[in-house]
C-alpha cells in the first residue's frame, strides 16, 4: 500500500496559532472522531495543553458503534468524554456546563471562561461552533481543512469560544491509524490512493461487520466465502480486489463487457462507508493495538 503522509504547508501555521491561544485559553476543548478516537487525536496537544483541563468530545457518535463508544469513555483517561452529534442542539447543549465545572475559577462578570476548540480536519469543530451558537458562524465543509483562519465568537455574556484551523501532525509514522483516517475522510485524497484505502476499508468492515456488509449490498453468503478462501491479513490484494468487485457488481460500477471498475467501485464504497450507509462503524477499540491489523 501507497504510504499516507500528509502536512500542507498551512498546517504549519494552524500548529503556532493553536500554541499561542492555548496559552490565553482556561479549556481546551478537543474533538475526536468516535469511530477513531485513538487515532483521531493529536499527538501534539498533550504537550501543547499539559497545564490546562481538556474537555474531550466524541464526534459523530452517531456514525460510530456504540458498544465501542461506551468502551472507550470506560478506558479515557482524564475527564470523562462526552459522545455527541454535533448538529444536535440538544447534544451540545452539555459542552458550557462541563467547561464551567472545569475551570470553576473563571466565569462571572470580567472573568470570561474561554474556551479553544481543536482537533484534526472534518472532525466537526465548526458544526459544534455553529450549533452552540444556534448561527452560521463556521464555515461547514465535508472535505478537510474547510476551517482556514481562527476566529473567536462569543458564546454567553461571560463564555467565549475560539475556533481553530484543524492539525494534523507532519508524519504519520502509524500507516494502521493513517488508513483508518483516510478511510474516515479526514485526509484529502490528494494524499492516498483511494483504492488502496478503499480495499484496506472492505476488509475491515468484512471481517469485523460482515452482516453490514452482506446487507447493504445484498451479498448473503459470498461475503463469508471470500473471507475463506482468502487470506486473513486485512490488507490482503486478493481479498480487497474480490470484496470490491462484489460490490461494484451490486451497484452497477460496470465497464464493458461486464467488468467491474474498481476505480468506481472503491469510490461508491467510501462514500456509502463515510456517510453511514453501511451501518455504525468503529474503525478501533480500545483493546486494539494502535499500529496493527484491526482483527
Amino acid at each position: 500500500m501507497v504510504q499516507i503522509n500528509w502536512f500542507p504547508g498551512h498546517m504549519n501555521r494552524a500548529r503556532r496559532e493553536i500554541a499561542a491561544a492555548i496559552k490565553k485559553s482556561d479549556v481546551v476543548i478537543e474533538l475526536v472522531d468516535a469511530r477513531l478516537p485513538r487515532s483521531s487525536r493529536n499527538p501534539l496537544l498533550a504537550d501543547l495543553a499539559a497545564d490546562k483541563p481538556v474537555l474531550t468530545l466524541f464526534a459523530k457518535s452517531d456514525l460510530a458503534d456504540p458498544e465501542s463508544t461506551e468502551a472507550w469513555i470506560e478506558a479515557w483517561e482524564g475527564p470523562r468524554p462526552l459522545a455527541l452529534v454535533m448538529s444536535e442542539r440538544r447534544s451540545v447543549a452539555r459542552v458550557p456546563a462541563r467547561c464551567r465545572a472545569l475551570a470553576p475559577h473563571r466565569g462571572g462578570p470580567g472573568r470570561t471562561l474561554r474556551t479553544l476548540v481543536v482537533g484534526i480536519p472534518n472532525v466537526g469543530k465548526s458544526t459544534l461552533i455553529n450549533t452552540l451558537t444556534g448561527r452560521k458562524i463556521a464555515k461547514v465543509g465535508d472535505r478537510p481543512a474547510v476551517t482556514r483562519r481562527a476566529q473567536r465568537i462569543e458564546l454567553d455574556h461571560d463564555l467565549s469560544i475560539f475556533d481553530s484551523p484543524g492539525v494534523l501532525w507532519p508524519k504519520l509514522d502509524d500507516q494502521e491509524g493513517a488508513r483508518r483516517l483516510a478511510a474516515s475522510g479526514a485526509i484529502g485524497e490528494n494524499a492516498f490512493e483511494p483504492l488502496d484505502v478503499a480495499g484496506w476499508a472492505v476488509c475491515f468492515v468484512a471481517t469485523r461487520y460482515q452482516p453490514f456488509l452482506e446487507e447493504r449490498y445484498d451479498l448473503a453468503g459470498e461475503v463469508g466465502t471470500i473471507l475463506a478462501r482468502t487470506s486473513p491479513e486485512a490488507g490482503d490484494a486478493t481479498r480487497a480486489v474480490e470484496l470490491l468487485e462484489a460490490v461494484g457488481r451490486r451497484r452497477g460500477a460496470l465497464v464493458k463487457g461486464g467488468h467491474v471498475d474498481l476505480d468506481r467501485a472503491a469510490d461508491l464504497f467510501l462514500r456509502d462507508l463515510r456517510g453511514g450507509k453501511i451501518g455504525r462503524i468503529s474503525y478501533e477499540r480500545p483493546g486494539d493495538e494502535s499500529s496493527s491489523s484491526s482483527n
